[in-house]
């Protein structure tokens, strides 16, 4: 009997534990239960995931959540690529995640944050069918994405000062999001740049486009490089 209640209480703390889903890192936490006695909203009409830009089935988000905050209960139907600027912790260079799974098994939950400082991530939302196979890949790009799935390709890129990547022409969708403190500037077909200078600016390019980006200050910086594919 005694052996059966240790099992017991074993699959208790696993189920305890599964149930907790942590989308950032510590002090940020997205938790999943009975919401049916309060409003639901979907993810695109959360305050908090503020929408920035869109075009067709793809939707950017700059989700910021401030210290002590909760966010309403929300439903993610769609794949979603996160890119952590900050956690209530502090800046984070965590690689990006993706979370292809809401394609099939939507998730309602509610995001907190216990700080003690802002939560913010840049999200790429992709509400296509994604995309078997690789014949959309980049070209010009030697290095093999940082993450792959049907719904999004993504690079990580770290520059030192004066430090330009390869010059790439991406077929979907693309957003250059700066990550680190610097000065980075994005370059265009028609020979204009679009310079980002802080962490979590970010830069929109439309398929076909072909681009660097170069690092114009005097340290380090960390950019991503993330396609929605359709």
């Amino acid at each position: 009997m005694g052996q059966r209640m240790k099992n017991i209480k074993t699959y208790m703390n696993i189920i305890a534990i599964v149930c907790l889903f942590v989308i950032a890192s510590a002090g940020t936490v997205a938790q999943q239960t009975d919401f049916s006695d309060e409003k639901v909203v979907h993810l695109l009409e959360e305050p908090r995931h503020r929408t920035v830009h869109n075009e067709g089935n793809m939707f950017l988000l700059d989700v910021q959540v401030n210290p002590g905050d909760i966010s309403f209960a929300h439903v993610h139907d769609q794949p979603i690529l996160l890119t952590t600027i900050r956690t209530g912790a502090g800046p984070s260079t965590a690689p990006v995640r993706a979370i292809p799974e809401y394609y099939s098994e939507p998730l309602t939950h509610k995001v907190s944050n216990d700080g003690p400082g802002l939560l913010r991530i840049i999200a790429f939302v992709n509400g296509g069918d994604g995309v078997e196979g690789n014949q959309d890949a980049p070209g010009g790009i030697s290095s093999e994405p940082d993450l792959l799935n049907p719904w999004f390709r993504s690079y990580q890129l770290e520059l030192g000062p004066g430090e330009q990547s390869e010059v790439g022409t991406h077929n979907n969708h693309t957003v250059v999001v700066q990550r680190t403190e610097g000065v980075v500037h994005i370059t265009r077909e028609d020979g204009l740049t679009r310079e980002l200078d802080a962490a979590g600016k970010w830069e929109w390019r439309k398929p076909g486009s072909s681009f660097l980006v170069r690092n114009m200050g005097n340290t380090s910086v960390i950019v991503a490089i993330n396609e929605a594919r359709e």
